[in-house]
């Protein structure tokens, strides 16, 4: 399989200007989208993706641009459609981080739930905390923060977060009318023919 592809946030600002603009795909949770999103992206959550990614990917003729946070779910998203056979996909380099920080316009929603990666290092960190404190009273607590420091560890060194996964499916995660695979498809389809 090929190196991942990036590109900057000012290239893809150009390629969105283009007579040819590529299909931006967000990979992020609906709350995280429907926060701040480079306009006329299309919100696909990894996991939606990877259940529905032959359906998904028989409406992407055009360039696609994958877009998370900071990079992570978008390289699985782009593994994902490549070894389904697709091979005009790139990355944006550093997510949606970048893109903002390069001082380029996002479509702000409401303020909802944190980034995931902020609900990971919270949760994390009060179970550890808790595993500390509680193992003053009952020792074999410690055990628990040791979990949790193992799992961040195995995290870090396969580049894929498990409590990150979990945390992506809790209901104020997934709040939107927009997060099914018949709604998602319906987008793409529909894009497709008004460009046409």
């Amino acid at each position: 399989m090929p190196a991942h592809t990036t590109i900057t946030s000012q290239d893809l600002s150009r390629m969105l200007g283009s007579a040819t603009p590529p299909r931006v795909i967000d990979v992020r949770t609906p709350a995280e989208f429907g926060t701040a999103h480079i306009a006329g992206a299309y919100n696909v959550p990894l996991d939606l993706l990877r259940e529905h990614r032959d359906e998904i990917i028989e409406h992407l003729d055009e360039d696609v641009v994958l877009v998370c946070r900071s990079g992570q779910r978008a390289a699985q998203a782009e593994e994902t459609l490549r070894n389904a056979g697709l091979s005009n996909v790139h990355i944006l380099d550093g997510g949606i981080t970048a893109w903002e920080a390069k001082g380029f316009a996002v479509n702000r929603g409401r303020q909802g739930p944190w980034d995931l990666e902020r609900q990971v290092r919270l949760t994390a960190g009060s179970i550890v905390l808790a595993g500390i404190v509680g193992s003053l009273a009952a020792p074999k607590l410690k055990w628990l923060a040791a979990a949790v420091g193992g799992g961040l560890t195995i995290a870090a060194l396969t580049d894929s977060c498990a409590m990150g996964m979990l945390l992506s499916k809790l209901p104020y995660n997934r709040r939107t009318a927009t997060c099914d695979a018949r709604t998602v498809v319906a987008q793409l389809v529909d894009s497709t023919r008004k460009a046409s």
